[in-house]
């Protein structure tokens, strides 16, 4: 299949932020990590229906949504391990 059709699997470190670009999806499986937003918004939960603006709480096992390559992303609180699919960054 394609790349931009398949989750990569991605281990993070508490600490890291992984910035997100537009279109890029993200599903949370272990770990703890918190919302990043950018100048233009959070990250939409599809699977709650809500937007998570900086500093929210990140579900397991929930789909969420960057619409714009702004700076927005996830700051892993503890090792994670994330599924992701489209661009991104860690830094």
């Amino acid at each position: 299949a394609p790349a931009a059709l398949v989750f990569e699997i991605v281990n993070a470190a508490p600490g890291e932020k992984l910035f997100t670009g537009a279109g890029t999806e993200i599903i949370l499986r272990s770990g703890r990590a918190k919302t990043l937003a950018g100048p233009g918004g959070g990250l939409s939960d599809l699977t709650a229906g809500s937007n998570l603006t900086t500093g929210q709480q990140i579900k397991k096992d929930h789909l969420l949504l960057s619409a714009r390559d702004d700076g927005r992303g996830v700051l892993l609180e503890s090792a994670a391990i994330l599924l992701v699919r489209g661009g991104y960054k860690i830094e």
